[in-house]
């Protein structure tokens, strides 16, 4: 079987690794890659599937010349990592030439990319998530922040890689969010309408389920950590770490999130023509009155995946091809890796999610697999390139270190000692990944 992966980060790391893992595959491609993937795929360096909806009318040429080359090459099954592309309608492209392709049609992905749809959709079904409002001028805008006053949220309605949410605790700071959204483009196109929402209080959590359009398969349920600085404080980012499972989610809120999130979800795409396939990312925040919807993403999550297809046991491939086909009961009983647990750290440049360097040379990557014979380690590369046969930085966050161990602690410090044997210039990581976990099983000791 012949496999295509589509995106360059450590997401589609993650994919092209467990996706090699089956022995199903005989040659697996990635568009465009990266040096870490390339270890395991073919690179298409020079189709860019990757940009994003800035690009839009570049990035749907790109998607064409990869529809012409998986045509050309008899590609069974593609596995999209990126939501621009799915925004832009690769799913759609490739299924009109009669391809087997893993995600939702443009339609169906409108339920991350355009986040007014998002919110109109759970109110019509009763899906529960925060009270909102959205806006596409600063003047209605702030005087709804102060009417409602803070904490409130601030939200980019369109795709913004993961920074488009600002938590404000005060006014000033929702009407300076509003600004620099709205009046200065601060997220571009992304930011031509604001969502602006109730500050939910309690705990993250996020939980993917794969869907074939009616039914649904969940994996392990993760939390990351989205701020920049130890103890979740600074502005957001594309996901500093996370770590499976997460304890915070137990089988009792995985199973009402199943009813009254997810079931709901599908069959009111269903019902109005888009039949949602692929992964359905659920960002729940879990509150003192039940798990609420903070938002879906139509994709893999990163770094969420680095954690979760880790703890897959089954096979990758047979559970895509089963969703992309309409009929999860095609892939069989799918089993999860219940007795370990996986950490991921993220080593980011200096500046991310702000202005950052690049082309720093990267030392003791190639060192750190194997850590012990009782842990994994694996280095997956999220913004890396080769210059002159040197691995050098090539974006805000560059590698993901993910351990995995027998507990969540042995798994945190394994990820930890991986780090240590890693260098390159600027290197930032947060020392507190896995923390609320941590302090839950240190509670739970017996004094």
């Amino acid at each position: 079987m012949k496999v295509l992966v589509v995106g360059k980060g450590g997401r589609e790391h993650a994919l092209a690794w467990k996706l090699a893992q089956s022995p199903q595959v005989e040659q697996l491609y990635a568009a465009p890659g990266n040096p870490g993937i390339a270890a395991h795929a073919q690179c298409l360096s020079d189709i860019r599937v990757d940009l994003d909806l800035s690009q839009r009318a570049l990035l749907e040429v790109e998607i064409l010349k990869l529809r012409d080359f998986a045509v050309a090459e008899g590609i069974d099954l593609t596995v999209v990592g990126p939501e621009a592309a799915l925004a832009a309608g690769i799913v759609d492209r490739f299924q009109e030439a009669g391809l087997t392709i893993f995600g939702p049609t443009e339609a169906a992905a409108r339920i991350e990319c355009d986040k007014t749809f998002s919110k109109e959709l759970m109110a019509t079904i009763g899906v529960s998530t925060a009270a909102h409002q959205s806006f596409d001028d600063s003047a209605s805008a702030i005087d709804y922040i102060r009417r409602q006053g803070a904490p409130i949220v601030i939200k980019a309605a369109g795709l913004a890689a993961g920074k488009g949410v600002i938590i404000c605790r005060s006014e000033d700071e929702a009407i300076t969010a509003v600004h620099d959204i709205l009046d200065d483009g601060a997220f571009g196109q992304a930011g031509a309408q604001v969502v602006i929402e109730e500050f939910m209080e309690g705990e993250e959590a996020s939980l993917f389920a794969i869907c074939d359009g009616k039914n649904y398969i969940n994996l392990v349920a993760a939390q990351d950590h989205k701020a920049i600085g130890e103890g979740d404080t600074g502005p957001n980012t594309g996901g500093m770490g996370a770590y499976a499972p997460a304890p915070v989610m137990t089988p009792t809120l995985v199973e009402q999130a199943n009813k009254e999130i997810i079931e709901p979800v599908l069959a009111e795409m269903a019902r109005r023509g888009s039949p949602y396939r692929g992964v359905l990312f659920c960002g729940l925040m879990l509150t003192k009155t039940g798990p609420r919807v903070v938002e879906f993403n139509c994709r893999f999550g990163d770094p969420e995946s680095q954690v979760v297809l880790p703890l897959l046991r089954s096979d990758l491939v047979d559970l895509c091809l089963a969703s992309a086909r309409g009929d999860l009961s095609q892939a069989g009983p799918v089993e999860l890796d219940t007795e370990r647990a996986a950490v991921c750290v993220v080593m980011a440049s200096d500046g991310y999610p702000g202005a950052y360097g690049t082309g720093r040379s990267i030392d003791g990557v190639d060192d750190t697999a194997g850590a012990s014979d009782t842990d994994e380690t694996i280095i997956f590369h999220a913004g890396t390139c080769l210059h002159a046969d040197r691995l050098v930085t090539a974006g805000g966050r560059v590698l993901a270190v993910t351990a995995i161990a027998a507990d969540i602690s042995t798994a945190a410090q394994s990820a930890y000692s991986a780090i240590d044997r890693i260098h390159f210039e600027g290197a930032y990581w947060r020392r507190d990944i896995a923390y609320r976990a941590l302090q839950r099983n240190q509670a739970q000791q017996p004094a």
